[in-house]
């Protein structure tokens, strides 16, 4: 039999009281709440999502990739603010009635505790609190982090005439589940590893922020999550369908048609969605180079709102007569809850 603060102690508390006193922690695990203290100057940015077994990850993935991904999916709305990341808890829902054995259940928790653990080092982020209890596998997460006041990106600043990029490449997360569904469990598989073990895009937030004028995770997929955008910012969009950076291997492991649905509509990419003039594009792109990533502009911001195709690679010419994205690709709309969709 497990019991619940013994669980804590063992796998929540000890890795992270080294971090605690350095991170502005007055008080941390262990009371009925954790006093915090923010830096002068900073607004807090607090977000919260959670991860349930056979809709966000599969019943089957390793341990060690459900924690990594709970804990890296809240982080990503931080980085889509510019923040920095500072504090989580971590409210985890348990059945240990689907392992064999107490040892094999302490095991998962094990697994799961690293994953956890070496992403919230990986971001000097500090575990300050949360919860264990029995029930169906699920886990809530809630992320705070810091911005300087009135710095922080958001999803209602992007104008007409602005630039439409991406981080990274897109469809990767997709075509991981894809692959999960057909047998692959490889992790070190790219398209796997971008699905089962994403990487929130803290340090691209930092860089991009004071050049972008909006900015967004893609979670839902590039479509949904660009009409949370256009929505806030009260704009249309233009797309370059050709320029859509593709996850490397896509196309040849899903095909040219799914590998568009992919970057279009599936969802878990985790990558940044911006908008930034074309006059900040080089310094946002000498700005990310030091990470690794690429800024691929793959649309343009118009006033008519809605979306349309165009096929000019500068993004300066005409749209192909206003044909409707919604026509274009039909069933390309996202992710969606309640749909009845699961892994």
């Amino acid at each position: 039999m497990l019991a619940e603060f013994d669980l804590i102690r063992r796998y929540f508390m000890s890795s992270q009281e080294a971090m605690t006193a350095s991170n502005g922690v007055a008080l941390g695990c262990g009371d009925d709440a954790t006093l915090l203290v923010p830096q002068a100057g900073q607004q807090l940015a607090v977000s919260v999502d959670t991860s349930v077994v056979d809709v966000h990850f599969p019943r089957e993935a390793p341990a060690f990739a459900v924690g990594h991904r709970a804990l890296a999916v809240a982080l990503s709305d931080l980085a889509a603010m510019g923040a920095t990341s500072r504090w989580c808890l971590m409210a985890l829902t348990f059945d240990q009635r689907h392992f064999d054995s107490d040892d094999a259940a302490h095991r998962w928790l094990a697994d799961y505790a690293r994953g956890f653990h070496a992403l919230n080092q990986q971001h000097a982020t500090t575990l300050v609190g949360g919860d264990v209890t029995s029930g169906a596998l699920s886990i809530g997460v809630t992320v705070m982090g810091e911005v300087p006041a009135g710095k922080a990106l958001t999803r209602g600043g992007a104008r007409a005439g602005d630039l439409i990029a991406v981080t990274g490449a897109l469809g990767g997360g997709a075509g991981g589940l894809a692959l999960w569904k057909q047998g692959e469990r490889d992790l070190a598989h790219p398209l796997l590893s971008r699905y089962l073990l994403p990487q929130p895009r803290l340090a691209a937030g930092l860089a991009l922020r004071g050049l972008a004028t909006a900015a967004l995770d893609i979670s839902d997929g590039l479509l949904a999550d660009l009409a949370h955008l256009r929505e806030a910012s009260q704009v249309g969009a233009v797309l370059d369908i050709a320029a859509l950076p593709l996850a490397e291997g896509l196309e040849s492991a899903l095909g040219q048609k799914a590998a568009l649905q992919a970057a279009l509509s599936g969802g878990d990419d985790y990558e940044l969605l911006v908008t930034l003039s074309r006059d900040n594009l080089a310094q946002a792109r000498q700005r990310l180079a030091p990470l690794g990533l690429a800024l691929t502009v793959i649309g343009r911001c118009c006033e008519a709102l809605g979306v349309s195709v165009s096929d000019q690679t500068d993004l300066g010419g005409t749209d192909l007569g206003g044909k409707d994205l919604g026509g274009y690709v039909s069933g390309y709309a996202g992710w969606q809850h309640f749909s009845g969709e699961a892994p």
